[in-house]
C-alpha cells in the first residue's frame, strides 16, 4: 500500500526520510499555488498531479499544515486511512489566535520576507534539537508559499470528521496543541516530532495500520 506524504508548512520531504513504516511512504512534493486559489482548489490539483485517484488502496498522511491537505484531499478521495501528525482535524481545533489571525486579515498586510523567524526562535516553536536539518529546511523554504499556506490556515472552514482517522499529537506542541479525544498522544513530543520522535510514531502506525488491515480482511 502507497502512503501519499504531506510535510508541514515550511518543511519538505526530508522529514518522512525518518520514519520507518512498513509501507512505502510516496512524499507529495508542494506545487506552486495559482492566485486566490483556495485549499480546496489546491487538494484537488495535488489529487490530479499525483494520480492518486488511479491507486486502489493507499492513505493520506499529513504533517501539521500538511494535515489540513490530507483532510481535503481525504474528503474528496477514498483513502483507506487518513493520518494525522502534529496537525488537525478540524478548524473548531484551532487555537483562538491562529482564527483571530485569519478574522484580521493580518497576514494580507506581512510582508512575506519577515515570515522567515531566525533559527533560534524556530528552534523554540519546533520545539527541537534538530537544528542543522531544520536550518536546511527554513533555508529552501518558498516565501510566497509560506504566505498563501497561512492565509489558508487561519482561515480554514472544515469541520468534517473522517471515521478512517489515526491522529498523533504531542504533549509539548506550541504550534499546533493536541486537541480532541481521540489524538494519539506522544509524551513530551514537539511540533518537529516526525523527526525526534520519528520512531515511537513510526511503531504506532505500523502496528495500527496492521491491526486494521487485518481487521478489515
Amino acid at each position: 500500500m502507497k502512503i501519499f506524504a504531506i510535510s508541514g508548512l515550511g518543511a519538505d520531504e526530508r522529514v518522512f526520510d525518518y520514519l520507518t513504516l512498513d509501507h512505502e511512504i510516496v512524499p507529495i512534493r508542494w506545487i506552486a499555488p495559482r492566485k486566490k486559489e483556495t485549499i480546496i482548489a489546491y487538494s484537488e490539483r495535488l489529487i490530479q498531479e499525483y494520480k492518486i485517484l488511479d491507486e486502489n488502496e493507499y492513505a493520506i498522511l499529513g504533517v501539521s499544515f500538511g494535515g489540513l491537505i490530507a483532510i481535503e484531499i481525504s474528503k474528496m478521495a477514498n483513502p483507506k486511512w487518513t493520518i494525522l501528525i502534529s496537525s488537525v482535524e478540524t478548524r473548531s481545533e484551532l487555537s483562538s489566535i491562529i482564527k483571530l489571525l485569519g478574522k484580521s486579515k493580518l497576514l494580507n498586510l506581512i510582508p512575506k520576507e519577515i515570515l522567515k523567524p531566525p533559527p533560534f526562535i524556530a528552534q523554540f516553536m519546533f520545539g527541537t534539537n534538530q537544528r542543522i536539518l531544520l536550518k536546511a529546511i527554513l533555508k529552501d523554504s518558498d516565501l510566497t508559499f509560506t504566505k498563501w499556506a497561512l492565509k489558508e490556515l487561519t482561515n480554514w472552514k472544515n469541520e468534517t470528521k473522517l471515521p478512517n482517522l489515526i491522529k498523533i499529537g504531542g504533549s509539548k506542541d506550541r504550534l499546533l496543541p493536541p486537541r480532541g479525544n481521540n489524538t494519539i498522544l506522544i509524551a513530551h513530543g514537539a511540533h518537529f516530532m516526525i523527526v525526534d520522535k520519528a520512531e515511537e510514531i513510526s511503531n504506532i502506525l505500523n502496528e495500527k495500520l496492521k491491526n486494521e488491515h487485518i481487521s478489515k480482511k
